[in-house]
């Protein structure tokens, strides 16, 4: 008959099922929000006129394959050649791991689009600069110094710093005026940094000027074979409710929360499952064949036996692996032997010869056939560790 679940039982199933419930629901309610609002921030979510969904769906509608980065830089396992990190004023200061993952990124062929001050943690060899008031109305740029950047570019616009002149002679100034640069370009490695004063070329609103657009789109670079990441963990979005969560006590709680629902079940599956038999341990240890074995040989002074067993394995071994008859030699075995895998000819003449005369002698002691058997298996064990390398190799 089938088993029926008690009420204390039952009770326990229902309470665990609905705190379960619960611990779901309540990380639905406090995950991160997308950014959508109007603040002036240049994220690819926000339609705001500070805000930079235009020109992320821009790119998608033009060819690029765009993506949104929402994981940490410590995250980008990936050769950069072919790819585009897009690091539009970010938020968050970047850790240890995280300048060491993009310097690798760079380093390796990737090219990063910084914008802002708060850029210059991120960057290899970046200088710092200081911001002019976020108030100032945009004021114009021309291009500097020739560049693939500067093309089709007569200007662009956006607020000035209020003092940025690069110091490393590899940081070369693109466009600028007199007074500052406001956007800068170098080499590191087999990559390419480039460095915005400010956001304002790819935003909402500024996209749309003079200039801005071929700008951006010079940055990040032609169409075909780029791949682009939007960052947008640096401005607070998370990847996932797990990448959240990660960070807080909610996987302890979870995983004791497991925990007592696996005691649970076991609990449970402990009163109410069949009863079996233990099983029984053998009285026969695994040695105890091969010790009877050995018993009979010594016995009935069966070394030329041994002997033969352990010949005939080697000669089998030895023919197969030189592609030789089984009627072959010992002689031509160990010619054979000597010419493809190394193995001196005397040596192993000898100890073909010896376990020969061994098999048909009749007076062989035991003490001898034990010596030639440990001999012949120890180039069995030779050859065998020379075949399997060989297959490794092949593979």
């Amino acid at each position: 008959m089938p088993r029926v679940i008690d009420r204390k039982d039952r009770q326990l199933l229902i309470g665990a099922g609905a705190l379960m419930v619960v611990l779901v629901v309540v990380t639905a309610l406090v995950g991160p929000a997308r950014i959508t609002g109007s603040a002036a921030l240049p994220s690819s979510y926000s339609p705001a006129w500070g805000g930079a969904k235009g020109a992320y769906l821009l790119l998608g509608d033009l060819g690029y394959r765009v993506e949104r980065w929402e994981e940490p830089a410590a995250d980008l396992n990936m050769n950069g050649r072919g790819a585009v990190l897009i690091l539009a004023d970010p938020l968050r200061l970047p850790n240890g791991e995280d300048r060491a993952a993009i310097r690798r990124f760079v380093e390796s062929g990737g090219r990063v689009l910084a914008t802002g001050p708060s850029a210059q943690p991120f960057l290899p060899g970046a200088s710092p600069f200081i911001a002019g008031p976020t108030w100032n109305e945009p004021e114009q740029f021309a291009a500097v110094a020739p560049s693939p950047l500067a093309r089709g570019v007569s200007q662009i616009s956006m607020p000035a710093p209020a003092q940025w002149r690069p110091k490393s002679i590899d940081q070369v100034t693109i466009f600028g005026n007199k007074k500052t640069a406001a956007v800068v370009s170098w080499g590191f490695g087999a990559g390419e940094v480039i460095w915005w004063a400010a956001a304002t070329p790819l935003t909402n609103g500024g996209i749309r000027d003079a200039g801005n657009l071929a700008l951006f789109l010079n940055s990040v670079g032609p169409a075909a074979g780029t791949r682009v990441l939007w960052d947008e963990y640096y401005h607070g979005v998370r990847g996932s409710l797990w990448s959240f969560f990660a960070q807080t006590p909610v996987p302890w709680a979870l995983a004791q929360f497991g925990l007592m629902f696996l005691a649970l079940m076991f609990t449970f599956s402990r009163r109410l499952g069949p009863a079996r038999v233990p099983a029984t341990p053998s009285r026969l240890a695994p040695l105890e064949f091969v010790d009877t074995l050995g018993d009979l040989y010594y016995t009935a002074r069966a070394g030329p036996a041994a002997v033969g067993i352990a010949y005939g394995r080697l000669r089998f071994l030895l023919t197969r692996q030189l592609g030789l008859a089984s009627s072959a030699s010992a002689q031509a075995i160990s010619r054979s032997a000597s010419e493809r895998i190394g193995w001196e000819e005397a040596a192993l003449a000898d100890l073909l010869g010896r376990a020969e005369r061994a098999m048909r002698s009749l007076e062989l002691g035991n003490e001898q056939a034990l010596q030639l058997v440990r001999e012949i298996h120890e180039r069995i064990t030779m050859l065998q560790i020379g075949d399997s390398t060989h297959r490794k190799e092949m593979r």
